[in-house]
C-alpha cells in the first residue's frame, strides 16, 4: 500500500471515528429536535426568512474566477449630504442573509445605498473550479465588487466572520483605499490571526489531529462531495444541534433562527467547506489592521462566542487601540441574527458618525 493510501485510509478512519463520537455524545439531544423547533414562545415563528428586495442585482467576476452574485438596495431619499455606501461581506458557510436584520433595518431607514454578495463557493456565487480558497483571494474579490457596485464614493465595510478576515485582506492588498474611500469599518464575530487556537470550535485534540489531512480532506470532497452532502442531510437533526451549540449563545435561541443558519450552511458544499479549511486554519492578518488606523472601526462580539472568542476581538484592539469594542451579552457567533437589536443599536450611532 503506498503511503498516500495510507494516509488516506488514517484520515477516512479518523473522520469516522469523530463522527462517531459526535453521533454519540450528542444522541440524546438528536431525539429532542423535533420537539426543540415546535417549541411555543419562538419570536420568529412567522419571520419570512428568506430573499429580501433588491433594486438591482449583478454578476461580478472575482480574481480567482468565480462568478459573484451581489444585490444593492438604493436609498429611498436623497440626505442633504452623501451618506458612505454599506458593503455587507458575510462568512464562511454562510451567505448575504446573514445580514438580514440589518438589511431590514436598514432599508426601511431608507438613507443608505447597501451592497450585498455571496462569497465565493456561497450562496448562489459559484465555485472555485480547481485549487484552494485563499483568504487573499477573497480581498481581491471584494475589490472587484467594490469596483463594479460602487465605483465612487464613500464606503462602510461590515464583515462578519471570515467577511471581517476578507475586509483585512482587502486592507493588506489595498491599505490606500483607507481614509480616502473606505471611511468606517465594522468586524462582527471575527479574528486577525488566532484561529488555530480555538480550531473553529473543533475540540483540540481532534484538530490537532485533522490538521495535517486538511489537503486529503479536500480530495475526498472533490470526488465524493455529493456522497457527503447527501449524508449531510441525513444528519440534519445533528447538524442543527451542532448550530445551535456552536452558533447561538442562549442555551435556548429561537428554533426559527437556528434553522435560518443552519439552512445557509446545508446549502454551502462539502467540497466548499474543505477548499476554505487550510487559509481559515492559517490566517493571520495582524500586520494588515495598521492600514485601518485613522478610519473610524466598530468590533462587536458576542460574549458567547466559541468560534472567534472575545479575546480575538480584544486583540484586534491591541493594534487599532482607538476602536471601540462591543461585547454583546449572552450571544453567540451569529450575533447580528441572535441579538438583531443590540447589535443595530450600536451600528446605527456608528454610521451617524462617520456620515
Amino acid at each position: 500500500m503506498s503511503k498516500r493510501a495510507k494516509q488516506v485510509g488514517i484520515a477516512g478512519a479518523a473522520v469516522g471515528v469523530v463522527a462517531a463520537g459526535l453521533a454519540t455524545a450528542f444522541a440524546v439531544e438528536r431525539v429532542l429536535v423535533r420537539r426543540s423547533i415546535s417549541a411555543p414562545g419562538d419570536p420568529y415563528a412567522d419571520e419570512p426568512f428568506g430573499d429580501q428586495p433588491f433594486d438591482h442585482e449583478m454578476t461580478v467576476t472575482a480574481a480567482d474566477g468565480t462568478e459573484l452574485h451581489v444585490e444593492i438596495v438604493e436609498p429611498r431619499s436623497e440626505p442633504e449630504e452623501p451618506r458612505p455606501t454599506i458593503v455587507f461581506v458575510h462568512g464562511f458557510a454562510l451567505d448575504m442573509g446573514t445580514f438580514y436584520f440589518q438589511r431590514q433595518a436598514l432599508t426601511e431607514r431608507g438613507d443608505h445605498r447597501l451592497v450585498f454578495y455571496d462569497q465565493p463557493g456561497h450562496g448562489r456565487s459559484s465555485r472555485l473550479q480547481s485549487g484552494d480558497y485563499d483568504i487573499a483571494a477573497l480581498g481581491k474579490s471584494l475589490a472587484a465588487v467594490l469596483d463594479a457596485a460602487v465605483p465612487d464614493g464613500h464606503i462602510l465595510l461590515v464583515g462578519h466572520s471570515m467577511g471581517g478576515m476578507t475586509i483585512m485582506a482587502f486592507a493588506e492588498e489595498y491599505p490606500e483605499w483607507f481614509g480616502e474611500r473606505v471611511t468606517g469599518v465594522v468586524l462582527m464575530s471575527t479574528s486577525a490571526g488566532l484561529i488555530d487556537k480555538t480550531k473553529l470550535g473543533i475540540p483540540s485534540l481532534v484538530a490537532r489531529a485533522s490538521a495535517p489531512f486538511f489537503p486529503l480532506w479536500g480530495k475526498a470532497a472533490h470526488l465524493g462531495g455529493s456522497r457527503i452532502d447527501r449524508a449531510r442531510v441525513v444528519s440534519s437533526d445533528l447538524a442543527w444541534l451542532l448550530t445551535r451549540r456552536y452558533g447561538f449563545g442562549e442555551p435556548k435561541p429561537s428554533p426559527s433562527l437556528v434553522t435560518f443558519v443552519e439552512n445557509m450552511n446545508s446549502r454551502t458544499s462539502v467540497e466548499t467547506l474543505t477548499k476554505y479549511l487550510r487559509t481559515l486554519y492559517t490566517h493571520n492578518r495582524f500586520p494588515a489592521l495598521s492600514a485601518l488606523r485613522g478610519t473610524p472601526v466598530l468590533v462587536i462580539v458576542g460574549t458567547r462566542d466559541y468560534l472567534t472568542p472575545v479575546t480575538h476581538s480584544e486583540e484586534i484592539l491591541r493594534y487599532l487601540p482607538d476602536a471601540e469594542l462591543v461585547k454583546v451579552a449572552n450571544s453567540g457567533h451569529v450575533v447580528m441574527l441572535e441579538k438583531a437589536d443590540e447589535v443595530n443599536a450600536a451600528l446605527m450611532p456608528f454610521l451617524e458618525k462617520i456620515s
